[in-house]
C-alpha cells in the first residue's frame, strides 16, 4: 500500500489516440508522459496485437514528439507525424510492417499539420501551411517583421501527396480558406472537406463551410454553411444516397449543445438529429455502413449507432469513452476508458461490450489507496434534476463526518465530470482526498451531458443558476453531515477559476478560495481572449455595446471585488491566450486594494494548461498547502 505523492500525479504516462488497423489485427497508440521537463514532449508509438498473443511493443526509437498514427486502407503501413529530423516541425513518416523500415515522406518547411491517407494507395491529403518564401526568410533575418493583421495570416491548404514520386500538390481550391478537417467517402469518393474563413479561434468557427473535393480531378463543390464549431466528419450510405455527418453547437448561440448534423449530399436536406434529446455526443465515428456516436450521458457515456431514422443505443459505460477508433465493419472498436480508481487505457472489443483492457500504463498506481468515489443526484431549487460527484477523505466512510469540504467547479461551462478517476495536476479530488478532505464535484447546468437546453441555460447569465446549482449541493452536504459548514473551501480551473471568484464575491461560507486561470472580467476576455465570440456569448455583451454599464459586468467577479473578505491563492500561465494573464493581475490588484490575504503565482512559458514538470508540482503542492492553512483538517 503505496501513499500519494505529487509525484505519482505528474510522472506517469498516458495512452492517446488508439487507431485500429482496417483489418483488426492490429492497434497503434500514442505513449505521452503527462509532464515535460523541457520545451518538447517526447511521446512515443506502441502496437498491440488485438489477439492478445504478443506483448505491447514500441514502433520507433526515436526522441521525438510522434503523433497522429493512421492506418493504410491495406493495413500494411502505419502513418504517423514525428518531429525526428527538427523537433518542433511535424513530417510525415509511414512505417512498413512487412520489414520495419520507417520511411520520412515529407519535407515541406513549414511543417504537417494533419493527413488523410485515401484509398488510392499512392495518395495521401496533407493540411499544411504555405512554405516560407525566399523573402519571408529575408524579413525574419533583417527582423523586418511587422504583422499586419488580417494580410497573409497562416491557413491550412489541402494538398495531395504522391506517395510514388515524393511530389506534394497544392489544388487551387478553397481561396485562403483555412481547412480544418477531412474525411473521404468510404467507397473511395470525393473528400468531404470543412473549412473556415480564418484560423483565428475567435472568429473562424462561426465561418465554417462544407465542400466536397475530388483528388482524381482536382475539383471542388461547395454545400453550403455549417453551424459553428463544427467538427468530426463522418460519411454513411443511405437509400436517398450518401449522407454527411458532423458535429456542432445547436444554433444560434454560441453557448449551446452540441448536436449531431445529418446532411443528405443530393437534396441538401439538413436535419439536427439529437434535438430534444437529453445526452449529448461529443464524438463521431465513421464505418462502411452507419457512424457510430459517442454520449455523454449523465455522469456516463452510452455509445450507439446512427441508424436512418433514430439512434440504436449499443452499450452503456461508466465514466468516459474518448477517441472512438473502429474497424470498416464498425465490429470491433479500440476506446479509452478507466474506471473511479483506474486512470484510462486503451479497451478494445465490440460496440456492444464489454471492452477489455489491453494496456495499463500507469502500474505505478496500482498499490495507492484512493477516496472513495460516488455518483450524487439532486435537485436544484427549480426542480432541476442535478448531478455531481462525492469523493470522501481516504480511508474514511461518510459516518466519520463532518469532513473539511473543497468543492471544485469544472471548466468549459461544456464540461462535465464524469464517473472516472479524478487525479489530475490542476485541483483534483483525489489529490486532495489524499490530505482529509472531503470533495464536491458539482455539474452545475451549463456544463455537457442533459442535452442543449440544460447548456444553454448559462448563456448570458454565468454565475446566475449555475451558482445556486452548486450551493444547493453545498447544502446537502452539509445537511447530511458530510461537510463541516465551518471549513468549506472552494476551487476551479478556466470557468471553473472564474465560479470560485464569483462564489467568494457573492458568499462569506467559503474559507478559502483557489482561482486558476480563471475569469473575472467577461468584457476583457471578450476583448482579449482567443474565443472572444463565445466568451461574449456567456457573458451577455462586449465593451463595445454601447456606454455601461453593461450586462457582463453584472455577471463579472471584478464587480464585486470589495465584497471579498476570502483568502485566494491565483494561479495563472503567464503565456495563456484563452483566459489571458490580464484576468489574474485585474484581481489581485483589486484584492490588494482591499486588503484581501492573497497569493498570486505566475507560471513563466505556461498557458492555459500547466504542462512543465516543476509547475505542476508546485501547484499541486501549493493547493494541498494553501487550503492546510485554512481550513486545517483532521489528522487523517
Amino acid at each position: 500500500m503505496t501513499g500519494l505523492t505529487a509525484e505519482l500525479v505528474v510522472d506517469g504516462r498516458a495512452p492517446q489516440a488508439p487507431t485500429l488497423a482496417p483489418n483488426g489485427r492490429l492497434l497503434c497508440y500514442v505513449l505521452a508522459p503527462l509532464s515535460r521537463t523541457d520545451d518538447h514532449l517526447d511521446t512515443e508509438l506502441w502496437l498491440v496485437d488485438t489477439d492478445g498473443t504478443v506483448a505491447s511493443r514500441r514502433a520507433t526509437a526515436d526522441t521525438a514528439t510522434e503523433s497522429r498514427p493512421r492506418w493504410s486502407a491495406d493495413s500494411a503501413t502505419l502513418f504517423f507525424l514525428s518531429d525526428r529530423a527538427d523537433r518542433g516541425t511535424p513530417q510525415l513518416h509511414g512505417l512498413t510492417l512487412a520489414d520495419a523500415r520507417t520511411t520520412t515522406l515529407t519535407s515541406w518547411r513549414a511543417g504537417i499539420i494533419d493527413y488523410l491517407p485515401l484509398t488510392d494507395p499512392n495518395l495521401v491529403a496533407l493540411l499544411a501551411e504555405d512554405e516560407p518564401t525566399e523573402q519571408d526568410v529575408r524579413r525574419a533575418r533583417d527582423r523586418d517583421d511587422a504583422v499586419v493583421v488580417g494580410e497573409r495570416e497562416p491557413c491550412a491548404r489541402l494538398r495531395l501527396l504522391d506517395l510514388r514520386t515524393g511530389r506534394i500538390t497544392t489544388p487551387n481550391v478553397f481561396a485562403d480558406r483555412h481547412v480544418v478537417e477531412l474525411r473521404q467517402r468510404p467507397d473511395g469518393g470525393p473528400l468531404a472537406v470543412l473549412t473556415a474563413a480564418s484560423a483565428d479561434n475567435d472568429y473562424g468557427p462561426r465561418t465554417g463551410q462544407l465542400h466536397l473535393f475530388d483528388p482524381t480531378t482536382g475539383t471542388a463543390q461547395a454545400l453550403g454553411p455549417v453551424a459553428a464549431d463544427a467538427r468530426s466528419l463522418v460519411w454513411w450510405p443511405s437509400e436517398d444516397g450518401w449522407h454527411l455527418g458532423y458535429l456542432a453547437l445547436t444554433p444560434p448561440a454560441l453557448q449551446a449543445g452540441t448536436a449531431a448534423f445529418d446532411l443528405a449530399v443530393d437534396s441538401r436536406v439538413l436535419r439536427n438529429r439529437t434535438a430534444g434529446l437529453a445526452m449529448c455526443p461529443t464524438e463521431l465515428c465513421q464505418t462502411g455502413a452507419a457512424p457510430l456516436v459517442v454520449f455523454a450521458d449523465g455522469l456516463d457515456t452510452t455509445l450507439a449507432r446512427l441508424d436512418p431514422t433514430d439512434f440504436t443505443t449499443l452499450s452503456r459505460h461508466p465514466g468516459r469513452l474518448d477517441n472512438l477508433s473502429t474497424t470498416p465493419t464498425g465490429e470491433e472498436i479500440a476506446v479509452l476508458t478507466g474506471t473511479r480508481y483506474q486512470p484510462p487505457n486503451v479497451h478494445l472489443g465490440a460496440p456492444t461490450g464489454p471492452l477489455r483492457r489491453i494496456t495499463n500504463t500507469r502500474p505505478e498506481l496500482d498499490g495507492v489507496v484512493l477516496g472513495t468515489q460516488q455518483p450524487l443526484t439532486y435537485r436544484a431549487a427549480d426542480g432541476l434534476d442535478l448531478d455531481g460527484l462525492l469523493v470522501l477523505p481516504v480511508g474514511r466512510t461518510a459516518s466519520d463526518g463532518p469532513f473539511p469540504l473543497v468543492t471544485i467547479a469544472h471548466g468549459g461551462p461544456y464540461e462535465r465530470y464524469a464517473d472516472r478517476c479524478q487525479l489530475f495536476w490542476f485541483p483534483s479530488a483525489q489529490w486532495l482526498a489524499a490530505a482529509g478532505y472531503a470533495v464536491f464535484l458539482p455539474n452545475p447546468r451549463g456544463g455537457q451531458g442533459h442535452g442543449h437546453e440544460f447548456a444553454a441555460g448559462v448563456a448570458g447569465r454565468v454565475g446566475q443558476q449555475e451558482w445556486t446549482d452548486i450551493l444547493t449541493g453545498v447544502d446537502l452536504l452539509v445537511a447530511e453531515g458530510i461537510a463541516d459548514p465551518d471549513r468549506l473551501g472552494i476551487a476551479g480551473w478556466s470557468h471553473g477559476g472564474f465560479l470560485s471568484a464569483w462564489g467568494i464575491a457573492q458568499s462569506d461560507r467559503f474559507r478559502a478560495a483557489l482561482v486558476g486561470a480563471g475569469v473575472v472580467d467577461w468584457g476583457m476576455l471578450a476583448a482579449t481572449g482567443e474565443n472572444g465570440q463565445f466568451e461574449a456569448a456567456l457573458g451577455g455583451s462586449t465593451g463595445w455595446s454601447g456606454v455601461g454599464p453593461h450586462p457582463h459586468d453584472a455577471v463579472s467577479p471584478i464587480s464585486f471585488a470589495s465584497r471579498i473578505r476570502t483568502p485566494v491563492l491565483i494561479l495563472h500561465g503567464a503565456e495563456d491566450t484563452n483566459v489571458p494573464l490580464g484576468q489574474a493581475v485585474y484581481l489581485h490588484r483589486a484584492l490588494r486594494h482591499f486588503d484581501v490575504e492573497h497569493e498570486f503565482v505566475v507560471y513563466p512559458r505556461e498557458g492555459h494548461s500547466i504542462r512543465e514538470r516543476q509547475h505542476q508540482l508546485d501547484v499541486l503542492r501549493r493547493t494541498r498547502a494553501w487550503f492546510d492553512r485554512w481550513l486545517r483538517p483532521a489528522t487523517t
